[in-house]
């Protein structure tokens, strides 16, 4: 379905050590991401396909391995809404992004979500590159912010 999202990405290729010798090995490494079950195990099972029968067509063998690790994180209506409100009265209406489309990363918090109501969101840091890239520059001007945003979660809601 060509509305359904999958990002698949190689994130490591890894194989042999001197310039001058063909290696008896390779291993490659990555991840796979969606916001749909079902295509989690497309992605699987074509990625499976690929591995195999291009190993095969170049009379090598393959062993693949898929580990289903983070489930997609989504958030309690409930939940996100008090947390829109707190945001907004620590940041002010204008910081606020209610509307944040969907990310296809992976997130431990999504185990959380699936046992207990929550909502996971994300702080502005300016204008920086993304978390995971090696130009990230964390902003110590937004600590004062985020600090702020849990204490006055804890007041809310412990109140």
């Amino acid at each position: 379905d060509p509305l359904q999202s999958a990002v698949v990405s190689v994130t490591t290729f890894n194989s042999g050590d001197t310039f001058n010798v063909i290696p008896q090995r390779a291993k490659i490494t990555g991840t796979g991401r969606s916001l749909d079950a079902h295509v989690r195990d497309l992605i699987e099972r074509r990625m499976r396909e690929i591995v195999q029968n291009t190993a095969a067509a170049h009379g090598a063998t393959a062993k693949f391995t898929y580990e289903r690790n983070y489930p997609v994180t989504v958030n309690h209506p409930e939940q996100t809404e008090k947390a829109i409100l707190i945001a907004k009265d620590v940041a002010g209406d204008h910081a606020v992004d209610e509307n944040h489309p969907p990310v296809m990363g992976g997130e431990d918090f999504s185990y959380m979500l699936e046992a207990r109501p929550g909502a996971f969101i994300f702080m502005g840091n300016g204008d920086t590159a993304g978390l995971h890239h090696p130009a990230y520059d964390f902003n110590d001007a937004a600590i004062g912010y985020g600090a702020s945003y849990w204490a006055r979660l804890v007041e809310r809601l412990m109140g």
